[in-house]
């Protein structure tokens, strides 16, 4: 039970880099080297999403497509229109930049190991909990920087955002790259599932460190303080609790069955730290960047610590 409400193990690496970018942030002549290491990590990262998801998955959701357009309304479109909400009626609560950055979770994919992990554990549909992690993911590349662009254009609340089609175009073209080596290095990818994996949390750590050094050096503590980080956290804390009482009412107003809509619950409310750290890095400058990814790590270790809760709940009814 303890366990449920403690930082993983990766969580704990994050809080790491972000210390370590505190006080060694990176200056003068590294900055260029550790960005250009940063692109290069980033584009691997999609390439490899793209190199790991089966075309068979995508289309065997296209067959699933109640429940799997369920998920897609609900992330791209519920969950936004959730954080605009929040931001109309308590405008002032936060600075621009951290209503951004909460724009920014709303409209990012699900998360794939950690919702489909809650869906098992829950016993709901975890083969349908695949395929939506996938064409999440997948129209992720392209919806989350327009949906973003709409609400920050909405709302007023700034950000460079004027190069979507290009950005989208800079995340499709490995993750396409990824699709086409599957061909020939299918096999190959499944033998590394691991190795894999490890790449993606070591490209999370790596554009962290880099966005939170930018942000240090532009006055990122200055501009933060206690109060800000706390009332930070309750909005966080209610939008989370939005989020899955929002899925589990979609599920049940569509008439899903249980194991339907327990997916339909985790792929819903969950949201993706893997896509979202390096697609900041390429969405935002980089002194803002590491202001506007907070609310995310923030919302990553609040979704963990509540599903593993619901999921034993659910699991016991």
């Amino acid at each position: 039970m303890l366990a449920r409400f403690l930082p993983d193990r990766f969580v704990l690496l994050l809080i790491v880099t972000i210390g370590v970018a505190s006080l060694l942030p990176v200056r003068g002549f590294a900055v260029p080297i550790v960005s250009a290491l940063a692109n290069i990590a980033i584009f691997s990262l999609f390439f490899f999403h793209g190199l790991r998801i089966a075309h068979d998955a995508v289309w065997a959701g296209l067959r699933h497509w109640r429940l799997q357009l369920a998920v897609l309304v609900f992330v791209f479109g519920a969950m936004p229109l959730l954080g605009f909400g929040l931001s109309r009626l308590m405008p002032t609560m936060l600075p621009a930049e951290l209503w951004l950055g909460i724009f920014f979770l709303c409209a990012l994919p699900s998360t794939v190991q950690a919702a489909i992990a809650s869906s098992s554990m829950a016993r709901g549909n975890v083969a349908a909990s695949v395929i939506a992690a996938a064409l999440s993911n997948l129209s992720g590349v392209v919806l989350t920087p327009l949906v973003l662009a709409a609400l920050a254009s909405t709302s007023g609340a700034g950000g460079d955002l004027s190069a979507i089609g290009r950005i989208a175009t800079l995340l499709l073209l490995p993750f396409a790259l990824g699709q086409i080596a599957r061909l020939w290095l299918a096999n190959w990818a499944d033998r590394h599932k691991v190795w894999i994996g490890r790449l993606d949390r070591t490209t999370i750590l790596i554009t962290v460190y880099v966005a939170f050094s930018a942000a240090v050096v532009d006055g990122l503590w200055q501009k933060l303080g206690a109060q800000e980080m706390a009332l930070l956290l309750c909005v966080i804390c209610l939008l989370l609790a939005l989020a899955f009482a929002g899925s589990w009412a979609l599920g049940r107003a569509l008439g899903l069955s249980r194991e339907d809509r327990i997916t339909l619950l985790f792929s819903g409310a969950h949201k993706s730290l893997a896509t979202g750290a390096p697609m900041a890095r390429i969405l935002f400058p980089a002194a803002q960047a590491g202001l506007i990814v907070l609310p995310l790590m923030l919302y990553h270790q609040l979704q963990l610590t509540v599903s593993a809760w619901i999921a034993a709940r659910i699991a016991r009814n």
